[in-house]
């Protein structure tokens, strides 16, 4: 069982029949449970794992990234756009930081409205506990579930024992982080009740390429990190972008991995904070000596300013270049194509896109249409959020939702 769970964890023998069963006590399991509590539902919440929380307790580096200032619809991905938008402004990033405040916890923004925790990880699923406790939730750990079906109530069994519930929640994530015990297991429970799924897929994860470009282009630039604008499919992000010895990595690229599907092509701005040709024309009359090579290292690493003349240009100095020459540089460094060829896949993604079909569920309730008393909350659904805080606060607020129908 759980070291940090405390007096919220019961012994098994103390529950084997409750009104709501919760599947899986992460970020959206546990806020569930706890809405679920203060209605005075008898709430019993199964863990496969040792530990509760366990991608809260990683998130952040340990720090927990809890949500983000700037929370809004357009920030997540779904088949439905629009199904994120109740949840989200029923139950916002303000609503559960005044949880944090309850719980005598602070926190500092970082990029782009992220916020992380002072007392890290570990505080925030302490507090999530304590409230699960006031609320007398029963949470059992070690718990692998073998079999569930429904007559008039559900039925979840264990490989220890059997639970009956009225209400049944799933919220066991996605498969991303296998290493953690993460599977596909929402989108097997919903195949067997007979909703509509789609294929989980890696999100928010370094992007792959072939071995040849590896051997030519990012192998010799392993480790520069710079600021740029990643583009595809007509979205784009301005962050941090990291060279690896298998591709790319850094928050712009994890960003854009979601959108990006096999075949398509980045277009990366590499130097997003100057306006390029006007740059290039101006060193021209002031350095006209100076090679392209040593000019580009003022405003680039320059590793990757030597690799970029070698690979796509020609270092002369500067007087050389016609007009049109410089036009065609100030345009490769603006629009640098690249073709991944795949992701480094579930093993190191942050989350995963796809998961049940939210056509199939109430966005007010979560509830499915089709099987009265089942619902399916946070990443196991097919609502996916940006990188920053976006997916916990997409956790806080469906679980806090489905807890006040459960």
């Amino acid at each position: 069982m759980s070291s940090l769970a405390h007096n919220s964890v019961l012994h098994e023998a103390d529950a084997t029949s409750c009104d709501v069963c919760i599947v899986g006590a992460g970020a959206a399991g546990l806020m569930c449970a706890i809405e679920a509590g203060k209605r005075g539902r008898n709430v019993i919440v199964l863990e496969k794992a040792a530990k509760v929380g366990r991608k809260i307790l990683i998130s952040g580096g340990g720090r927990c990234n809890f949500t983000n200032l700037g929370i809004h619809p357009g920030a997540y991905l779904s088949q439905n756009e629009h199904f994120c938008k109740s949840a989200l402004a029923r139950y916002t990033q303000w609503d559960f930081m005044q949880l944090m405040e309850k719980h005598h916890l602070s926190w500092q923004e970082k990029t782009l409205g992220q916020l992380f925790c002072d007392q890290k990880a570990k505080a925030v699923v302490q507090a999530l506990l304590d409230e699960c406790s006031a609320h007398h939730i029963t949470i059992l750990t070690n718990k692998t579930i073998t079999d569930i079906h429904k007559d008039n109530t559900f039925r979840i069994q264990t490989d220890q024992m059997t639970f009956l519930a009225e209400s049944l929640v799933i919220a066991t994530g996605g498969p991303s982080i296998p290493k953690m015990g993460a599977t596909d297991f929402g989108i097997r429970i919903a195949k067997q009740f007979g909703l509509k799924t789609l294929p989980f897929r890696a999100g928010l994860v370094p992007l792959v390429f072939p071995q040849e470009q590896l051997d030519t282009f990012f192998n010799k630039l392993s480790g520069i990190s710079l600021p740029v604008e990643v583009c595809c499919r007509q979205t784009c992000f301005r962050e941090n972008m990291l060279f690896t010895h298998r591709g790319l990595s850094g928050p712009a690229i994890l960003q854009i991995s979601s959108y990006w599907q096999p075949g398509d092509t980045l277009s990366i701005n590499l130097l997003p904070d100057l306006d390029i040709p006007n740059w290039l024309e101006e060193q021209q009359q002031k350095r006209p000596n100076t090679e392209l090579k040593n000019l580009l290292a003022f405003v680039l690493p320059k590793r990757l300013a030597r690799h970029l003349c070698n690979s796509f240009f020609t270092s002369r100095p500067m007087r050389q270049y016609p007009p049109a020459e410089l036009k065609q540089i100030a345009w490769q460094l603006r629009h640098l194509e690249l073709h991944p060829a795949t992701t480094e896949g579930m093993r190191t993604a942050e989350v995963s896109l796809g998961g049940v079909d939210v056509s199939e569920l109430s966005s007010k309730t979560f509830a499915a249409r089709k099987v009265n008393g089942l619902y399916f909350i946070g990443e196991t659904l097919d609502v996916t959020g940006h990188l920053g805080g976006y997916n916990f606060q997409w956790a806080w607020s469906s679980g806090w939702c489905a807890g006040h129908y459960v």
